[in-house]
């Protein structure tokens, strides 16, 4: 039974349904009144002071926007790291975490590219401060079909110049010379055009072993220095010296590799006379490339950065070094030692000026002035 609704509800309920517009104007009321009341300042106006938490790391300068990189993409990275997973092979790029990662591998013209295989595995038997490589006394053993996967890589790449480098097997009697010969041997089998840059170590000062590798075929010879001899025994293990290293550089020279060239790390607490120290003595060992790069901390376990190298000073640094007689400097905040513009500048000495490199180095390696006088080796 449906039940009649009285007239007296009906008019109730049409004036409660016209409220809308009342509860309207007395919202818009409570605003204006919120705004004019007092604001958030008033009621901390006069509170004590509070002590602030500021987040992140203070105690290291902040990264300047010069030092920031894009993230790598490419067909010609993806192509690379594919080979490199599929044939098991690593690279320093990836191991020291590199910034320059991306334009290295990447573009569309593969012949322009460049990479640095790291050869006899991804752990390194010594522990310098400076770098994210693993380590350990007793790595796994040689690959002994590295040599011919490297070359077959290499050779599927196209590339037109690699650097090739190595971990430090002080665990292998020979510190894993006859291997590092080995590959270069079959890289310049399968691909004679490609030009061979061997960043090796310092085979614990057997110039020997230097000798061997020197004589294997390559083009560039690159052993680095790291940093000044005073800062040495900090940065670099401690069966890394100074000395050493330069006595692995003249070597390699005296058994005609056509350029020598190393690199120098700044912003690790160097001065001024000890960079030039350096550079006079790498210059008395007829070194003919030179880079200098900012260190970048890879993880908090290893030596903080003392400071950020301003552009301007890297300018000023690559300056004195081309007065002093060097063949090429490549110096800027992310120059690495297997730096893509440096291995253009070489390729192009190699191919277009071959015949005069060694006639240049003699003339660079006579005094020039008082800034290259020789230094006891």
């Amino acid at each position: 039974m449906i039940r009649s609704i009285p007239k007296a509800t009906i008019r109730q309920t049409s004036s409660l349904l016209g409220t809308p517009r009342c509860l309207a104007t007395q919202a818009g009321t409570f605003k204006q009144k919120l705004d004019a009341g007092p604001a958030l300042d008033d009621f901390i106006r006069n509170a004590p002071e509070v002590e602030t938490v500021t987040l992140g790391n203070t105690s290291q300068p902040r990264l300047p926007s010069f030092l920031k990189t894009k993230i790598p993409t490419g067909a010609s990275f993806t192509k690379i790291k594919e080979d490199l997973r599929g044939l098991k092979l690593h690279t320093v790029c990836e191991e020291a975490r590199c910034p320059n990662i991306g334009d290295c591998w990447g573009g569309t013209d593969k012949s322009k590219a460049t990479a640095t295989i790291m050869l006899m595995g991804d752990t390194c038997t010594r522990g310098c401060r400076f770098c994210s490589v693993k380590t350990s006394k007793t790595p796994a053993p040689l690959d002994p079909h590295e040599p011919e996967h490297t070359a077959e890589a290499i050779s599927r790449w196209g590339l037109g110049y690699i650097v090739l480098t190595t971990v430090d097997r002080d665990d292998i009697p020979d510190g894993g010379a006859e291997h590092f010969a080995s590959t270069i041997r079959k890289i310049k089998y399968k691909a004679p055009n490609i030009l061979v840059e061997a960043l090796t170590g310092d085979f614990a000062g057997n110039l020997e072993h230097v000798a061997l590798v020197a004589r294997s075929g390559l083009d560039v010879y690159a052993h680095n220095i790291e940093t000044t001899e005073a800062l040495t025994p900090f940065v670099r293990d401690r069966r890394a010296t100074f000395r050493q290293s330069l006595s692995v550089l003249a070597r390699a020279k005296e058994e005609g590799v056509r350029i020598t060239k190393t690199s120098m790390m700044l912003g690790l607490g160097e001065t001024e006379d000890q960079v030039l120290d350096a550079l006079k003595a790498l210059r008395s060992a007829n070194v003919d490339v030179v880079t200098f790069g900012q260190y970048m901390r890879p993880t908090k376990r290893h030596m903080k950065v003392h400071r950020y190298v301003e552009p301007a000073e890297f300018d000023r640094w690559k300056q004195v070094a081309m007065d002093m007689g060097f063949l090429y400097v490549a110096s800027g905040p992310l120059v690495r030692s297997s730096y893509k513009a440096g291995e253009y500048f070489i390729e192009n000495v190699l191919r277009g000026k071959g015949a005069n490199v060694s006639k240049l180095s003699q003339t660079r390696s006579q005094p020039q002035d008082s800034a290259t006088d020789s230094v006891s080796s």
